[in-house]
């Protein structure tokens, strides 16, 4: 394998924007390394793919951003390829019939199946032992993991396949994060004119952005339809101070159809457009509390280094709720945070709204604050799971 290699992920678009959000940080913290060539990302959903990045066109099959190469990952990828000239611009419209050019199926050096989406037969038919072969799992604190991290899976014709898990501890992939992230986090908290400018740009009244600067609190909610929002809004007016609450247009629609506020003067409730991940990232570090879902928004809620209530994936027979408690162990939070995190989840608004009422209280608060912080600057001294991946696949192919 070269000193700089080809990178190519695959990624199907199961929830929405999960997948995707990932994928996609992974590719940009790649592209963005002296040390990797080109990095080509297969997407089958271009559509969600292009509400966390609007520079995407949906309509294309084939475009470059950057040193990102974007290929739509459909049913025709089969087909016999149309060999002709890639076309010059950075990005193809749909207008131009453009095929995918031959080349566009020779393997990477290294390449990445996000979440167990094996790549198309026509591409792996193609691929040696000397491509590393990498099936990127779901994140996890579960403890299994660390004994599961690395380990080799035998393939048809001779391929090995290895999984490669993000986590927590250092007997993992480590998490998502860029060299200069925590630093332009502190840059933005520490201008609060940054704040209010992003706010303003959201649509945010100008009443409420007199409110934020005079002390009230922010929260961001971006979670699961069947999480007890409606208990979450009388919590917050339940507080002493007052609260805007923001989401993303779409989400919580339901429990805001049935939340009158009639008695909450002190909460309002302010729905945006989506973001870009970099605006998204904004936002989290611009909050005192933030509610996030699944697992892009998660790690980057940790990296915000702010109070946090984190809402995985639903699985069958409850298995989200032992991936919680897993992470909660790993966790410097208090049972009180704890207990809130798990009446979220359980679905239980009577129960979150007991438990996070007397966290919201000042003194509470911003012990919660410091342990977020805490949490947050541990988890940054391991490695980043771009940098971990590189260092694991030079050394498989020193061993290949």
């Amino acid at each position: 394998m070269s000193t700089s290699p080809s990178i190519d992920i695959f990624c199907k678009v199961v929830d929405n924007y999960g997948d995707i959000g990932v994928c996609w940080r992974l590719a940009r913290q790649l592209a963005a390394r002296s040390d990797c060539a080109a990095v080509r990302l297969w997407v089958d959903d271009f559509d969600s793919f292009a509400r966390i990045a609007p520079e995407v066109d949906p309509a294309s099959r084939w475009q470059t951003l950057g040193k990102i190469t974007l290929i739509r990952w459909d049913a025709t990828l089969g087909d016999p390829p149309d060999v002709r000239e890639a076309p010059a611009q950075a990005s193809v419209p749909a207008s131009a019939a453009v095929c995918l050019p031959a080349e566009a199926l020779v393997p990477a050096d290294i390449v990445i199946e996000a979440f167990a989406c094996t790549p198309p037969a026509p591409y792996l038919s193609r691929m040696s032992h000397r491509q590393i072969w990498i099936n990127l799992e779901y994140l996890s604190a579960e403890s299994w993991v660390e004994s599961c991290h690395g380990l080799p899976s035998m393939q048809a014709g001779g391929l090995r396949k290895f999984f490669f898990f993000p986590g927590f501890t250092e007997a993992t992939g480590g998490l998502l994060r860029e060299p200069d992230l925590l630093a332009r986090r502190d840059t933005w908290q520490a201008a609060p004119h940054a704040r209010l400018s992003l706010l303003k740009s959201l649509g945010v009244s100008d009443e409420w952005l007199q409110r934020l600067q005079a002390g009230a609190r922010l929260a961001y909610v971006f979670c699961y339809p069947e999480a007890p929002l409606t208990a979450l809004l009388q919590a917050l007016a339940a507080a002493e101070s007052d609260t805007l609450v923001l989401m993303a247009n779409g989400v919580g629609r339901e429990a805001l159809s049935a939340w009158t506020g009639e008695h909450a003067h002190n909460v309002a409730v302010h729905v945006h457009k989506f973001v870009d991940q970099d605006t998204f990232d904004q936002l989290l570090w611009s909050s005192d509390l933030n509610f996030v879902r699944g697992e892009d928004s998660f790690v980057r809620a940790i990296w915000a280094g702010r109070p946090m209530i984190w809402q995985p994936y639903l699985q069958e027979d409850a298995l989200h709720l032992e991936k919680l408690a897993a992470w909660l162990a790993l966790s410097p939070y208090p049972a009180e945070v704890k207990r809130a995190m798990l009446a979220w989840n359980r679905q239980n608004g009577p129960e979150f709204a007991a438990a996070v009422v007397p966290l919201l209280a000042p003194e509470a608060f911003s012990r919660w604050r410091k342990e977020a912080q805490g949490w947050s600057r541990h988890l940054a001294r391991h490695a980043d799971l771009a940098t971990q991946l590189l260092t694991f696949c030079a050394k498989q192919s020193q061993t290949s």
